[in-house]
């Protein structure tokens, strides 16, 4: 039950701070952004469960970011593709695929992963009393 808590204050954490950083991007949202977000940002959360500390920071970054480009690829062929819920649209941008994902917001999503993967882990042990993180740019 505590674990499902957990996960669930994650997750609307996630979903939340989503929906606030695409407001203050593009000035509007939608609901399906909040559960993009929470589960994005239990993702994120997921790489320090799985991937042991010693991993280089940047390389969590780089692995979150495509976590959340699949996870947006994966969402938008639904909302988008699907549904034609027509949340967002990239035919405009160079290099994307199927008008849901493109390199210009993967290289977006690096410093949103970075502060996710931070925040995530600070969250975690000042409320759930998990592992005090510690980093390595390069490595050990």
């Amino acid at each position: 039950m505590k674990k499902c808590l957990k996960l669930l204050f994650l997750f609307t954490s996630g979903g939340l701070l989503y929906i606030i950083l695409e407001l203050a991007w593009r000035g509007w949202t939608h609901w399906s952004m909040f559960a993009l977000g929470g589960l994005c940002f239990v993702c994120l959360g997921l790489i320090n469960e799985v991937i042991p500390w010693i991993i280089p920071l940047w390389r969590q970054v780089v692995i979150g970011a495509c976590v959340i480009t699949a996870l947006e690829f994966l969402t938008g062929c639904v909302v988008n593709l699907w549904l034609e819920w027509d949340v967002w649209d990239y035919s405009q941008l160079p290099g994307n695929v199927l008008d849901q994902v493109c390199p210009q917001y993967f290289i977006l999503w690096l410093p949103v992963s970075l502060a996710g993967i931070i925040l995530d882990d600070w969250l975690r042990f000042w409320l759930f009393g998990e592992e005090r993180p510690h980093y390595f740019w390069m490595g050990e």
